[in-house]
This record gives C-alpha cells, structure tokens and sequence, in this order.
C-alpha cells in the first residue's frame, strides 16, 4: 500500500519546503545540478537559460543569474511572510466561527471582525489606473479569451492561431444548429443549413441596403466601396478592406464593434455551387486574446517539466515555435500565422494580425519548485522563478518587429493573490525583473485573478496596489468557490454545488467585480474578463448562455476551444460591449462588500442519505477522473466525462472545489469517513470504466492501492488542512513520487 503524504499542520504553511528533499539531494551529489551565483540550478535548466532564453536578448548570463540570486534572496523571506499571515489570519477566522457556530449569525460583527484582523481593509479615495502601452486586443477590442496549457506545443500553437476561425466549420462541425454533425462524409443539407445560418449573421451584423446577404449574387468594389447586387451597405464604414481585384475580389474585409469578419470567395466551382455568390467561407476574427498557461491547467513539477513549458512559450516570443504530428496516418507540421494583408477601400494597404495576443499565467506566491535551490537548500518559490523566466523570454519578443505586443509590453496574468498585501508584493516583484532584464519600469503588465475571497473583498485597493501595471481582471466561480468553503470551514455545512450557485453572494461577487472595474478606468484600459464555458462539446447551450458574459459588461470571457472561440465571438457582434460599460458606470455600484460577504451555508440540511451520497460521489467522480490523469500523465487540463458522460473541462480549480465540498461536509459530519471511501471506490470503478479504451491506463480498481487514487483520498482526507484549500501541494509531491517510481 502506498503510505499517505503527511503535512506538518501548524504556523507553516505545508509546502514552503525548508529542508531538501532526499531525492533532490541524491541528485545534486549526482551533479544534476550547477552553482549560479549562491543559487543551486538542476543542470537541464541552466542549460535552456543560457544556450537558449538568453542569446538574442542582451542579458549578460553572469548578470542574469546574479540578478536572479538577489531576487530569491530579497524577496524569498517576504513570499514566505506573505503565506505566513494567510496561515494566521485563516486560523483566526477558523476560531471566530467555531466560538459563534450555534449564534444566529451577525453580518456586522463580522465585518467588524474581519477589519480588526485585517482581512478587510479600508477602502481608499476614487482612482483610476494609469497602465501605459496597451495593446488593441486589451484596451479598445472586446472578444473571446482562450485558456491553453503552454505544455503542449501543438494546442499552444492552435491558441496562438485561433486569432481567425471558420464559421461555416464552427456550424458544421458541433451541435451549434441544434444538433451533432452526421458521420461520415459530407452531407449537403447540413451544408446549405450553414450557409444559411451564416447569412443570418451578416444581415444581423452588416446589412445591406436594399437586399439580403441571402439573395446576393456578386460583391464588388467600385470606387471605395463595397457594393452587394449594386445595393450598398447600410453602414458603408464598416467595409475596411479586401484582396484580389476590386470586381471580383477573393475576399471582403468586414469590420463590426472592433472585430473583423473575412467573407472568403471561390468561384472556380460555380456550376453547381451551392451558394450563388460563390462565398466559400466566413472567417471570424475570433480569440483576440489567448493566456499560455504554466498554473492549473499543467501539471509541472521539476525542472524537466518547467523547460518543456519555457521552451514553448520561448518558441511563441520567438515565433518559430512549430510541432510536427501525425493525423489520419499523414505527418503535418503546425506553425505560427502570418499577418493577414488588405488593400484598404482608398487603394492603401493594411496589416492585420494573423495571431492572437497572448499573455503568460505564472503560478501564484504558493508553490516552491525543486528545479531551483537557494544559498540555505530551500526550494526557490516557483511564482518567483517564473516571473524572471517568462519575462526574460518574452524580451525577444520586445526586441522584435511584427511581433506578439504592439507596444512593447508584456503581460502576466497573476492567480491566487490573497488581498492587496499580495498584490503589491507581486508589482515589487516584476519591478525586481525589469532591472534584471534592462526593461523599462512597467513593461511588464499584471492580470489580477479575482478568484480569492480576501481579494473579492478588497478589489478596489487591489488594483490600486498595482495600478501602473493592472491590464486585467476577471471572476472564476470555482477557484472562488473552493476559497470561498475553505475560509469559512468551520462556520458550518454549505449547500449541495447547484444551491451554492443560486446565493446571492455569487451574483454580488460577479457584478462587483465589473464595477470595481469600471469604477477604478479599466474601460478602454484594460481587459475586465468572466471565467470559462466548461463544456467544449456543448455549443448550442454556449451560444444561448454565454452572451450574458458581453451583457455583464465584460471585455473578454474564458472559452475552451479554438472552435468555441469562434462561435463565442457572435456575442461580441450582438452586443457593444463599451456600450454597455458606460451604462453601468452611470449607474453605480450595484454589490457591495456586506452580500460577498454572505456564507452559502446551507439551510435546509435534511438531506436523504441518497441525496448526500449522489453529492460525494458526483464529486468524487470528478476528482478521480482529472487526478488519474494529472498523477500517471502528468496532463493538467483534460476534458472529463462527468456523471452522465457529459465531457467537461477540469483544470485544478473544478478539483478545488469538489475537494473542499467533501471535506466540508466530512467535517461536520453530513457524511463520515467511511461513506467518503465507499464513495471514492466506487466512482474510480466508473472512472476505470469511462477510461478502458485508453491502452496506457492505469486502473485504481480493484486495489485502489495506486499512487492516483491516493492522492485524490489525500485531496479530500486532508483538504481541511490544505492551505487555502489548493490541490497542488498534493499534486505535486504525489506527481514527483510517480515520476520517481515509474
């Protein structure tokens, strides 16, 4: 049997490691590591930096790693204070709720409560941010967002390309039009059904003056302008360019609320052509923005793992990155997009971008990382060497033309900040990088993830501790979700998942967050962004629920897919969405701190014991079915069959807060530590059974005595104790076990 992991619970926090691990040591007697400047470097690391990240950046390698060893040095001992008082303050919120558990609950005394701890602080006087140098795809164009793990070069690559994507495929190809696409080969009905259905969009988004799109039999352009059948646009503006000959041209450059629309032509098949015009496609511009992921949705955990991902991203600063596979038995090659060019409607000529812009996710102040020693032994914190290794490599895109930022900036998105302490100590720190690397002060842009409750609270002093550099901010209700139970443990039982989403906490959190935003001059700024459509096989349903998100008032929202990014960008058509900013910045605040701050508990507790165990075991299923693939695979984001076979997307904020709802519930007995287990072995027998196709699985059944199904029991045994309620202290420590073992 695989012994559990145990953690030290007390005033430290689990995973600042303070002593070398004995695998780590055995390795660095093995000269798996080099001396930098008073830093320990395992040696595949060190080689990357210095024969791969530095050449072409002007960064002397002596000054880098001197740089780098004051940085870890300085601003180590701040991180590890930082993790200490979220200790303290948690153990102090713990011990209010367990001494006022059987009171009816005051809202004012805990507020009071909360300030004199300082987990509220005082919120300061108006401001607005004064972020400098923004690119287009941020400040002034709203679009879908895609999230991809930076792993994996080939769904970098896609991301990176998912700046344009094929309506008529996005249509064909998914349930979009109410139904899944026939198998087999082309089936001309559904095809003229898309046709169709594309012709809709451009009458609702550029209408014609005079006729339809779906009766236009010629487009062309006559002395700047585009003429349908000889009948004009009803909007002649939002022509902006074509290719080819002006009376026949090959393509037709559309433009509406910022985004661009591409009407594709093929008329060297006009005999029987199902489309009288001979429009062969309509490409979207589609995901303006894409976030290359080193947090939840990988699953890196050593040095091998950190130079996979700062290899791709250096690839993608670079633009050469490229990645050969095979599919349908045939070798392909996926490179970077080049630029789109246009002659503009006057006879000039007009570049548009053929990728998306793309910022970085580092991991947040948490995690350390064996790649990386300090002068004392201890693992550096990954947050702090990400910081210097994202950004020294984004500096060959600052020293190019044409390539990822227009104006020379680059962009970190930041998770898992607790507060404005945090965020501060998070500006300081790309302050520190933009002297190791010669950039100039605030090229390095921060997105803040409003995704912790201590952040929630106090947004408002959270931009304004960065206020230079802010570029983004967004919700994600299950990050928020899983913070949300493991600060308020001991305050009582939450609610069943599908109730917690029905408090008006959540409802509070989204609307603040969108006014905070507004109130602080994100608009026409910065990227004010909402989280992610879970469900990739599921378009029809995101076509009808996810323009909320444009309504809200936000700039940008997570998609799942290039294909999702697509169809997600017909909202931003339908709704202006700086339009709907400046009605709600005339309107006010709509939420306030005193409704985030209600607990979901739940209030109805008289649950059936086939009501609880439905409970445990939907989210058992969903731990064990990502955990089995992030422990043997070492995969951080995988689309999970749910319950009902139902494909979803689970990253390590899904796993968060299924974990800490088990363990919630364990805690106040609604379900004892028995019926966990019979729960956890039952669903790795339905996870074992929704994976037997794959020839590389390894079951958990009948033994359950394998290194995946441990840590998930870890997850949710031990997610009291957790800090903050995050999976990757486990995670991690269980993935390096198995990489040892296997």
């Amino acid at each position: 049997m695989i012994l559990p992991i145990l953690f030290t619970i007390g005033t430290k926090f689990p995973n600042a490691v303070t002593c070398i691990p004995q695998d780590t040591k055995e390795r660095f007697a093995m000269g798996a590591f080099v001396e930098k400047s008073n830093l320990k470097v395992a040696a595949e690391l060190a080689d990357f930096v210095e024969n791969a990240a530095l050449p072409g950046t002007g960064v002397d390698a002596d000054a880098f790693w001197v740089g780098f060893s004051d940085l870890v040095h300085e601003l180590g001992p701040k991180n590890r204070a930082l993790l200490a008082k979220r200790e303290d303050i948690q153990s102090q919120v713990d011990a209010w709720h367990v001494q006022h558990r059987d009171a009816p609950h005051d809202a004012a005394a805990y507020k009071a409560f909360l300030q004199d701890i300082g987990y509220l602080v005082p919120e300061g006087e108006d401001f607005s941010i004064d972020t400098a140098n923004v690119d287009p795809e941020i400040a002034s164009v709203a679009g879908p967002q895609l999230v991809v793990p930076i792993t994996n070069a080939r769904f970098a690559l896609n991301a990176a390309n998912a700046r344009w994507g094929s309506l008529y495929d996005g249509f064909y190809g998914t349930d979009a039009m109410g139904s899944l696409p026939p198998k087999g080969g082309y089936n001309q009905g559904r095809g003229a059904r898309v046709v169709a259905r594309a012709r809709v969009f451009l009458d609702q988004a550029f209408p014609i003056d005079g006729t339809s799109h779906a009766d236009a039999c010629r487009y062309s352009v006559l002395n700047g302008a585009l003429t349908i059948d000889d009948f004009p646009l009803d909007q002649p503006e939002k022509f902006v360019g074509y290719k080819g000959h002006p009376k026949a041209p090959s393509s037709i450059l559309l433009r509406n609320n910022g985004l661009h629309v591409e009407l594709v032509f093929d008329r060297t098949h006009m005999i029987g052509s199902r489309d009288q015009a001979g429009l062969a496609d309509v490409v979207m511009e589609s995901a303006m923005s894409v976030i290359m992921d080193c947090e939840d949705s990988v699953a890196c955990v050593d040095a091998e793992d950190k130079v996979v991902a700062y290899t791709n991203w250096l690839g993608l600063m670079k633009g050469d990155l490229e990645e050969t596979f095979q599919k349908n038995g045939q070798s392909m090659t996926r490179k970077m997009s080049d630029d789109h060019i246009y002659t503009t409607p006057d006879g000039g000529e007009m570049q548009i971008k053929g990728r998306a812009l793309m910022l970085v996710r580092n991991v947040g102040h948490l995690m350390t990382n064996p790649a990386i020693l300090d002068s004392d032994g201890n693992e550096v914190f990954e947050g702090l060497m990400d910081a210097v290794m994202t950004m020294l490599i984004a500096k060959h895109d600052l020293v190019r033309e044409g390539g990822n930022s227009v104006h020379r900036s680059a962009y970190v998105v930041k998770p898992k900040m607790h507060g404005p302490e945090e965020v501060a100590f998070a500006d300081e720190t790309f302050t520190f990088v933009e002297r190791i690397l010669g950039m100039p002060q605030n090229t390095i842009k921060i997105g803040i993830m409003d995704e912790e409750r201590r952040t929630t609270v106090n947004l408002k002093e959270c931009i304004r501790a960065a206020k230079s550099r802010v570029a983004f901010i967004n919700t994600g209700f299950l990050d928020r979700t899983g913070d949300e139970i493991h600060t308020s443990m001991e305050a009582g039982p939450f609610s069943r998942k599908d109730f917690i989403k029905r408090k008006s906490w959540i409802g509070a959190y989204e609307d603040q967050n969108v006014d905070i935003g507004l109130e602080c001059g994100l608009s026409g700024r910065a990227q004010i962004g909402k989280g992610m459509w879970a469900m990739p096989d599921l378009m029809s349903a995101m076509l009808e629920q996810k323009i909320g998100h444009p309504k809200s008032g936000a700039n940008c929202a997570w998609v799942p897919s290039p294909t999702a990014a697509t169809l997600h960008s017909l909202h931003y058509h339908v709704v202006d969405v700086f339009a709907v900013q400046d009605t709600l910045k005339a309107g006010g605040r709509r939420a306030h701190v005193e409704t985030v701050l209600e607990i979901p508990l739940a209030t109805y507790r008289m649950w059936s014991d086939a009501q609880k165990m439905r409970e445990v075991e939907n989210n058992a299923q969903g731990i064990l079915g990502y955990v089995v693939r992030w422990i043997n695979n070492g995969v951080g984001c995988s689309k999970v069959p749910d319950m009902n076979n139902v494909g979803l997307m689970e990253d390590r904020a899904t796993c968060r807060i299924s974990a800490q709802h088990i363990a919630n519930w364990l805690h106040h007995d609604i379900v004892d530590a028995q019926q966990v287990m019979m729960a956890m072995r039952k669903m790795a027998e339905v996870v074992d059974g929704q994976n037997a196709g794959d020839a590389s699985y390894i079951p958990m059944a009948p033994g359950f005595d394998c290194i995946a199904f441990a840590a998930a029991c870890d997850l949710v045994l031990k997610g009291r104790v957790q800090p903050s309620g995050y999976t990757e202290p486990v995670l991690h420590a269980r993935r390096l076990e198995f990489k040892k073992t296997h």
